[in-house]
């Protein structure tokens, strides 16, 4: 019995070995979300530019709908606005969710870099990211009509994400 002990420092380390070890072939892009199949979690939430108020029912008018998770303070975000601004001008549907930002920052963002949102919900403390399992921004959730989150993506969706894996998936969606 005491021997057994003796074992137990070397099962721990061959444990941890283990785990660091799948972890360096692990694609921190693709996280899985434990709401993929569900409904987007209820919410209600303020505009960015006025006081109007939106809910679930939102992202759910039929069409699909990438929900993509912004802030100024996001420099990937920075990069990414353009290319959602491309999408955008091809009738992509985009909803934002500013992220625990600024509101004058964000408004001012969108007069300068353009606006490629549909409607853009304020998050000032997170609430609703923290709803969708957010880790951070930039991060786009596709919707499909009924409010049901179909694929989450972290990082900044570009020409690769868009063509890759977003568009087939979107216009799989398409009624």
């Amino acid at each position: 019995m005491k021997k057994a002990w003796l074992l137990l420092p070397l099962l721990l380390f061959l444990g941890l070995a283990v785990f660091l070890f799948r972890g360096l072939y692990s694609d921190p892009r693709t996280l899985d979300s434990a709401l993929v199949g569900k409904e987007v979690p209820d919410f209600e939430m303020v505009d960015l530019f006025d006081s109007r108020r939106y809910d679930a029912k939102l992202l759910a008018n039929g069409q699909p709908v990438l929900l993509n998770v912004w802030a100024t303070w996001c420099p990937t975000c920075y990069a990414e606005h353009q290319y959602l601004n491309k999408l955008a001008a091809q009738g992509v549907r985009i909803v934002g969710l500013n992220y625990k930002d600024e509101r004058s920052a964000a408004v001012q963002w969108l007069g300068k870099l353009g606006n490629p949102y549909e409607v853009t919900l304020f998050d000032p403390d997170g609430m609703l990211g923290l709803d969708l399992g957010v880790y951070g921004a930039p991060e786009t959730f596709l919707i499909d009509g009924r409010g049901l989150i179909r694929y989450r993506h972290v990082g900044d969706v570009n020409d690769k994400v868009w063509n890759e894996t977003l568009k087939p998936l979107y216009n799989g969606l398409k009624p």
